[in-house]
């Protein structure tokens, strides 16, 4: 089992910045990727980012340019940097680690929320 805890989370005004980061504990070996996921209010849960161990990342399309995700394998910890934050960023954030298709695991969310 891997257990993962994030911190971070918070509220912001438009335009700011939040950094949220993830720490994974327990069976770590073997995670190909992690990543962040979020879900507002009555939407479905989607991808974030994710970044991989050998460093590959993907960002969903909403925060391009905006948002930067990096890892430090030495402290099984996912950083998500969050500039330029936008009230549809509002959301509950997940923390994903993954080692296949079948075998992943989730933190509990952190609620970030944008508004003035």
């Amino acid at each position: 089992q891997v257990q993962l805890v994030e911190s971070g989370g918070g509220l912001v005004q438009p335009g700011g910045s939040l950094r949220l980061s993830c720490a994974a504990s327990g069976s770590i070996f073997n995670i190909y990727r992690m990543g962040w996921y979020r879900q507002a209010p009555g939407e479905q849960r989607e991808l974030v980012a994710y970044i991989t161990s050998g460093g590959n990342t993907k960002y969903a399309d909403s925060v391009k340019g905006r948002f930067a995700i990096s890892r430090d394998n030495g402290k099984n910890t996912v950083n998500l940097q969050m500039n330029s934050l936008k009230p549809e960023d509002t959301a509950i954030y997940y923390c994903n680690a993954e080692k296949t298709p079948l075998i992943d695991y989730w933190g509990q969310g952190t609620q970030v929320t944008v508004s003035s």
